[in-house]
């Protein structure tokens, strides 16, 4: 009597790639509303006239605003090394790549403070700075909702679950999704003001 031969190997699950490629997709629903509606409030405040939609003696500070820009490509640059490393098996190049990625992160949420405090807005000033900080907030929540997944996805990696390499590119692309909302964020109301 023959035996039968063995079954072809279960194609791998991806749960946690597809559950943050899902909440990538629900959050740039919600950023692009959000970025709707204050383009909305600026054309309506904009088309009375004499109107300013921006609060007299209120200046961007541009240079930090740019450097978050330009950090993004750096935190991007270090999550993708993070990936090619993890897919190598390089736990140490791994971690150092997850270690920039979480410094990134922290100046970037550095810096939005710095902007807070140089703009000197009101929270219940009028509609500007509510949706200026209705933007800027979330934007700060994605951050800090990114430095958590950093953080766990260096401890799992780096605890000794080397083979799971799903959660390195899910943590990557959850950072590539920071970095299209924060450019969107940066363009409509720091650039466009």
């Amino acid at each position: 009597m023959h035996a039968l031969p063995a079954a072809p190997v279960p194609a791998p699950r991806r749960q946690l790639f597809v559950g943050t490629s899902l909440a990538c997709a629900a959050g740039a629903t919600l950023y692009g509303g959000m970025l709707a509606l204050f383009l909305r409030f600026r054309h309506a405040t904009l088309a009375v006239p004499q109107s300013e939609w921006k609060p007299a003696g209120v200046t961007v500070p541009e240079v930090a605003t740019n450097t978050m820009l330009i950090s993004f490509l750096a935190a991007l640059v270090f999550a993708q090394w993070a990936v090619y490393a993890a897919r190598r098996g390089i736990r140490s190049h791994t971690g150092m790549a997850l270690g920039l990625v979480a410094l990134v992160g922290v100046a970037v949420v550095n810096s939005q403070a710095f902007v807070y405090g140089q703009m000197h807005l009101a929270v219940a000033g009028g509609t500007y700075q509510m949706m200026f900080y209705t933007l800027t907030g979330t934007f700060l929540a994605l951050m800090i909702i990114g430095l958590v997944f950093t953080a766990v996805t260096a401890f799992r990696f780096l605890g000794g679950r080397t083979e799971d390499r799903e959660i390195v590119a899910a943590h990557a692309m959850y950072w590539y999704f920071l970095g299209a909302v924060y450019t969107a964020l940066w363009f409509v109301v720091y650039v466009t003001k």
